[in-house]
């Protein structure tokens, strides 16, 4: 997707989401998460299939690992898609809790 895609941040700091709108979707893109100790345990990504294919659940991801680092959490991948990322990029590997504090 050449669009530049804009994730909104939800939530306190017990839960949240990350979000996206999706041009004609009658529901947003979401990567939810739940807090766990000193980690994020991201359990939930959704696409809306019409949006599917165009970086949108990457982008979700990404604003996710950009607050871990920028706020010092970890992140527990229990979502597929978000441990398929964490496998495709082995940079983000110091983020990763596989078990929450």
């Amino acid at each position: 997707m050449t669009d530049i895609i804009a994730v909104r941040r939800e939530g306190d700091a017990n839960r949240g989401a990350y979000r996206a709108g999706v041009p004609g979707g009658e529901r947003d893109a979401e990567l939810t998460w739940v807090a766990r100790g000193e980690a994020r345990i991201a359990n939930h990504t959704y696409v809306p299939p019409a949006a599917r294919g165009h970086g949108i659940a990457a982008a979700l991801v990404e604003a996710l690992v950009d607050d871990a680092r920028e706020q010092g959490f970890k992140i527990v991948p229990q979502c597929s898609y978000v441990a398929a990322a964490f496998r495709r990029h082995p940079e983000w590997s110091e983020l990763r809790a596989d078990t929450p504090n």
